[in-house]
């Protein structure tokens, strides 16, 4: 069954979701900032700056009006930096006129308060206007899905009727959904993987091999566990696609630009430079900092993150802060 969805963000995931639900028969308006984006997805159906060589179904229409975007839509799903997520769901708040599925697939925690992408979407859209709120996440990279790579990822939700209503949306033979109740895990463990994936890009950068990755992300994973649980999440959903799957994805791939930024800083960049090189936002930095502060409030040790937020922050030396982590007091597993 043919169902219309707004999505709001054209970067690559976004564009990547949106193409998976118009070729599931989906109706889809993706919403972008940027008058010459959106004509060029329009006139020549690519988004070269994040999608290059691909082509987009002409069924894909592009809008930089938010209210035609969202027009009639039973699904609203967003896909923007975290950072803009707020201001962006009081204009969707006063644009919508009616209760509609509130989606949303980015990867982080908001930077001054520290909450969860579905605590903000709660805090900003009126109860009048949702139906739930469903996190999408886990384990791929938009270069592959729009390959059809086969691609497994989790609809996450309080509302199980709601994250069943996603899974149908996006399922087909080359993308599968699974839902969880989660939604407190899946976005911990999509936001924290992004801070172990710019490490794993640091150890890549200097040189280090398997032994290394394997041991900064079975230890990551421990740290975004401790984190979690005492935040609410469930242990068990670290161990499923929205934790150790997408950190797998995300810590072993070029494809992943906290990875590449990491790889850049492991061979000697300044953040700065780093950033300004990537052209596109590096979630796991201000993520970083998130997480080391809720560390800090909620004592929880974090060793690792810590070590990312000195290089980040503090512009300590990459070398030196491995050789500390290193040297740490002995203890067990």
């Amino acid at each position: 069954m043919s169902s219309k969805v707004a999505v709001l963000g054209a970067g690559s995931w976004g564009s990547a979701l949106a193409n998976v639900l118009v070729e599931n028969g989906h109706q889809v308006n993706i919403w972008t900032r940027e008058e010459k984006q959106k004509n060029e997805i329009n006139t020549n159906h690519t988004n070269e700056h994040y999608l290059p060589e691909f082509k987009f179904p002409d069924e894909l229409v592009a809008t930089t009006d938010l209210k035609q975007a969202v027009m009639n839509a039973e699904a609203i799903l967003v896909v923007i930096p975290t950072n803009g997520i707020r201001q962006l769901a009081r204009k969707l708040n006063d644009t919508l006129d009616r209760k509609v599925t509130i989606i949303h697939a980015s990867k982080g925690l908001e930077r001054e308060t520290h909450k969860r992408i579905s605590v903000i979407l709660n805090e900003e859209l009126s109860a009048k206007k949702t139906e739930g709120i469903v996190a999408l996440s886990g384990p791929s990279h938009a270069e592959e899905v729009i390959n059809h790579d086969l691609t497994t990822i989790t609809a996450a939700s309080l509302n199980l009727e709601r994250a069943k209503f996603v899974q149908k949306l996006f399922l087909n033979d080359y993308f599968r959904v699974y839902t969880n109740p989660d939604i407190i895990g899946v976005e911990i463990g999509a936001a924290l993987k992004n801070i172990i994936a710019i490490g794993a890009g640091v150890i890549a950068g200097l040189g280090y091999g398997d032994n290394a990755k394997a041991g900064l992300v079975t230890r990551g994973l421990a740290e975004i566990s401790r984190l979690g649980v005492e935040m609410g999440a469930d242990p068990l959903t670290f161990m499923g696609l929205s934790g150790v799957g997408d950190l797998i994805v995300t810590c072993t791939s070029p494809h992943s630009r906290n990875w590449r930024a990491g790889h850049q800083l492991g061979e000697g960049k300044a953040i700065k430079t780093v950033l300004s090189n990537m052209g596109m936002v590096v979630e796991g930095v201000s993520t970083t900092q998130a997480a080391f502060e809720l560390a800090k409030e909620h004592a929880i040790e974090m060793p690792i993150t810590e070590a990312i937020y000195d290089v980040l922050y503090n512009d300590a030396e990459v070398k030196q802060v491995i050789s500390h982590l290193m040297q740490r007091e002995g203890k067990a597993e």
